[in-house]
Order: structure tokens, then C-alpha cells, then sequence
């Protein structure tokens, strides 16, 4: 019973650290891979980097976006933080 004493604390310092750290971390990371999957040509983004603009075109790995003085970067698929305003259809 006393080995038992000692490892109470450390499972309940893991759970702890499970709940308040890690599984909100995942379930981010899932928004944004969801996110990155849905993303079309017209949605209004912005970069990890600031930059918002239009999404021109958009491949498997490759996104290019239009900002708004016309002219076209491209940019990693993966470098896409947020979708402000979704194409309409």
C-alpha cells in the first residue's frame, strides 16, 4: 500500500497535466488540420506570417494567395492560420 501512496500524486500530477495541457493542445491542432483540409479558392485568409489576402488557387501542398494589391505569393498549404471570410458559393 505504501508504493501506492507514492505513486498517487504523480498519476494525479499526469492526469492534471493531461487535461489542462495536452488535450486542449490536440484538439487545436484537429481545428487547424481541419481547417487546412476545407480550405477552396475565394476564402479571405490570413498567413501565420500576417499576411491576408485571397486564396487564388490551392493544392495538395501549395496555396496561392492574392493580397489585396493584386499580386499572388505562394505559400505553403501548412502556413495558413486562420480563414476570415469563407467563398461564397
Amino acid at each position: 500500500m505504501g508504493n501506492l501512496g507514492g505513486l498517487l500524486p504523480i498519476i494525479l500530477m499526469f492526469a492534471i497535466f493531461y487535461f489542462l495541457l495536452i488535450r486542449p493542445q490536440q484538439k487545436r491542432q484537429k481545428a487547424v488540420r481541419q481547417m487546412q483540409t476545407n480550405l477552396k479558392k475565394g476564402d479571405k485568409v490570413v498567413t501565420i506570417g500576417g499576411l491576408h489576402g485571397t486564396l487564388d488557387s490551392i493544392d495538395d501542398n501549395v496555396a496561392v494567395i492574392r493580397s489585396n494589391d493584386g499580386a499572388k505569393l505562394t505559400f505553403d498549404r501548412n502556413a495558413i492560420r486562420e480563414v476570415k471570410e469563407e467563398a461564397a458559393l
